[in-house]
């Protein structure tokens, strides 16, 4: 391990904990870790080769029937809410919560479970001109909010809870619903 992020070596111990919710996400686990070994800043948002670690929240409303998802305004496609760590941010899950609170208004956000709900690495397409296509290597937290009320900011198209049975209706990938129901198993024991 180099030296660098002195927030490495939580992330990595977070990592150790963490069980891969299926065999695609056990690969994202591996291909993290190795990041997180190599990268002098794994959090660097300029570090584009291959990429960099972000934190997102996958939140539950206080009834424990509904996911928050935003509609994404540069990728144009519904996502949980998060983005970048940045330098004053205690660790990742902190990051998550000040993402959240920022992107959808939503506040009271608690943690659910212990350390990571789930790890994905996916394609960032860039910006033109600003930065190239890169990886994000993000890292998933579960969390439930203290209120239903939302003030989604310019950050976002559009913020909405959504039933757990409806994230199909969104379109969104393999990714989103399966943290989704990792998220819907901790908030009603039992679900599918």
């Amino acid at each position: 391990m180099t030296s660098g992020d002195p927030r490495r070596t939580g992330v990595a111990a977070l990592l150790a904990r963490h069980r891969p919710l299926d065999d695609e996400a056990a690969g994202h686990l591996r291909v993290i870790r190795e990041h997180v070994a190599a990268a002098a800043y794994p959090f660097d948002r300029s570090g584009f080769a291959p990429g960099h670690l972000t934190a997102s929240g996958f939140v539950a409303d206080p009834g424990g029937e509904r996911v928050l998802m935003i509609l994404h305004g540069t990728i144009g496609a519904w996502l949980q809410p998060g983005g970048h760590v940045d330098p004053g941010d205690d660790g990742p899950a902190a990051a998550a919560i000040r993402e959240v609170e920022e992107e959808t208004g939503v506040l009271g956000i608690v943690p659910i479970g212990e350390g990571l709900l789930d790890v994905d690495v996916h394609r960032h397409p860039g910006k033109p001109g600003r930065e190239p296509p890169h990886l994000h290597l993000d890292l998933r937290f579960g969390f439930r909010a203290g209120t239903e009320d939302l003030a989604p900011t310019d950050e976002v198209d559009e913020a909405r809870w959504v039933p757990f049975s409806r994230l199909g209706d969104l379109g969104v990938d393999r990714s989103v619903t399966r943290a989704a129901g990792a998220l819907a198993r901790l908030v009603r024991p039992g679900s599918p």
